[in-house]
């Protein structure tokens, strides 16, 4: 199976509601408050270290089985800008993507240089919703934790 080294785009910050560690790298977040500050549509999202999909994307994941990641639920907010620059807007519902797999192995994982990796048959959900329209991604080269 192939492999992608992903950059999924990042659409906001970790906001006031976010509780993490830092005194790792990278840092481990136990809550997660996800602001959004503008949207193009994709059904994957990032701001470091964390990842967001949507709740179809989650239902698509899971009907495939994939492993290396779980989901939990996150709060998410929309900052003033997004309501300014896209104020007719609606975003779906999103859920943390919670990655804890090996790279190259699992569906999901992380490389050394803290890129998100997914399975070729967990891209093909994302790609099927159109939801990748704005990463960036690569053939992985196996290099992985």
């Amino acid at each position: 199976m192939e492999y992608y080294e992903i950059k999924p785009l990042v659409a906001g910050e970790l906001a006031e509601g976010t509780v993490m560690d830092t005194s790792v790298h990278p840092p481990i977040v136990s809550k997660l408050h996800f602001e959004f500050a503008g949207w193009l549509g994709d059904a994957l999202v990032t701001s470091f270290p964390c990842f967001l999909v949507t709740e179809e994307a989650k239902r698509g994941l899971l009907s495939i089985g994939i492993t290396g990641a779980t989901f939990a639920d996150a709060e998410v907010t929309t900052s003033e800008d997004f309501h300014e620059v896209q104020p007719d807007v609606e975003l779906p519902p999103f859920v943390w993507l919670k990655v804890d797999g090996e790279a190259g192995q699992d569906d999901f994982g992380i490389s050394q240089e803290l890129n998100l990796v997914i399975s070729e048959r967990a891209f093909d959900v994302f790609d099927d919703l159109l939801g990748l329209s704005s990463a960036d991604f690569w053939e992985f080269d196996g290099g992985s934790e």
